[in-house]
């Protein structure tokens, strides 16, 4: 640009304010790409080859309904049905309330289901044979320094078992490997036996029930058929279900725990109006302070319109170096919070669509916040400013 020194001139004419609000800028575009990472983490969960070949079934009312355990007998004779296992919401804490462990119980060919686990043939072995054996995620071995053969004690806050006492005991039998990213949730788990669980839970908690199925389909192009006609199965009963695709399945109990678009949308709203007003007032106070210096540029022969395109260049300048030194952070910190979550964070990094998302707000913001501060650079008597009117 012609014009670019004097544009960086007056950008950086009061320089602790232009980098307080640079530091304003980058702090909001740094959330910016942390919560859009969040955000396209949730919708990419359940999306992946091995996950298209399977479908969950639950309760059509709400996913903390249960089903009869026997449907899963009637679902494997739907046509296109290679596999069905089911499981249990169990929950669970070590040591303390707060320790929250993600348990679930589990059938015993659950974890044939997901070929992206890796479980060894002694583990599953040894977890057949074992009642009250668990598989537990590498990354949940890591965090609390346990190894195959411990017996570890876990709270449920849910169910108690026969004689009243929420205090469970299991044995670690094997250790679950994710090999995808997509499945990093399971390094952060516990499986263990459902049939274990309905035996010793106390009567009237369970009563054969189990929570979902999985259901591995031969074709995955007849994922939608199959689907129509596990459905049809329990139509017009007292345990009506809705089956789904994995990804379509999650995205639905995300969005029944939280809405999480509307609250990373809800976030950045604020966020980026309340960098409007700031920005918006650190360019209306710079052009303020350099009103005779617009007026003999004008004198020099700036046109109006010269005058007005250099002050909403400057504040564009202003928001997109801001906002690019925020994005760029973001691409730097989301590896180590991913690494640093142990697998219960899949965060992708900034892409090119949050770049381009990015740069368009940024942009967007510049104009509007430079847009009355240029008109009224633009619209400056030289005689009334020079004159300090």
């Amino acid at each position: 640009m012609k014009y670019f020194h004097l544009i960086w001139a007056a950008l950086f004419r009061r320089k602790a304010r232009t980098v307080l609000t640079l530091v304003s800028i980058a702090a909001a575009f740094l959330l910016f790409g942390m919560l859009d990472a969040v955000r396209t983490s949730f919708d990419q969960a359940g999306k992946s080859a091995n996950g298209a070949q399977r479908l969950q079934t639950g309760s059509k009312l709400s996913f903390i309904d249960t089903l009869p355990q026997g449907l899963g007998q009637k679902i494997a004779t739907v046509p296109g049905v290679k596999s069905v296992a089911y499981s249990n919401w169990f929950g669970g804490a070590y040591q303390d309330p707060h320790n929250q462990v993600f348990t679930f119980a589990v059938s015993d060919n659950y974890i044939d289901q997901y070929p992206e686990v890796q479980v060894t043939d002694a583990a599953r072995k040894s977890f057949l044979e074992t009642r009250t054996g668990i598989l537990v995620g590498d990354k949940l071995m890591e965090k609390y320094h346990w190894k195959v053969g411990d017996q570890i004690p876990l709270q449920s806050n849910i169910f108690p078992q026969q004689d009243g006492s929420k205090n469970w005991t299991f044995n670690i039998v094997g250790v679950l490997h994710p090999t995808e990213q997509s499945a990093s949730f399971y390094s952060q788990i516990i499986l263990m036996h459902w049939k274990y669980f309905d035996d010793a839970v106390m009567k009237g908690y369970n009563n054969g029930q189990v929570g979902w199925y999985v259901t591995r389909v031969n074709d995955v192009n007849q994922a939608d058929q199959v689907a129509k006609g596990i459905d049809a199965i329990s139509a017009n009963s007292d345990h009506e279900t809705r089956t789904q695709t994995e990804a379509a399945a999650t995205a639905s109990w995300m969005k029944q725990l939280a809405d999480i678009g509307l609250i990373v949308g809800s976030i950045m709203g604020a966020v980026f109006f309340t960098l409007l007003l700031l920005t918006g007032n650190t360019m209306m106070q710079a052009v303020r302070e350099r009103t005779s210096e617009l007026a003999v540029l004008k004198t020099l022969g700036f046109s109006d319109h010269g005058v007005l395109a250099m002050v909403l260049a400057e504040s564009v300048l202003l928001v997109v170096l801001g906002g690019v030194i925020g994005i760029a952070l973001a691409a730097v910190l989301i590896p180590g919070v991913s690494a640093n979550s142990g697998g219960m964070l899949n965060l992708p990094t900034v892409g090119e669509s949050s770049w381009l998302l990015g740069i368009a707000l940024m942009l967007a913001i510049g104009v509007v916040v430079g847009a009355i501060p240029a008109w009224r650079a633009m619209r400056l008597n030289i005689v009334d400013a020079l004159a300090g009117r």
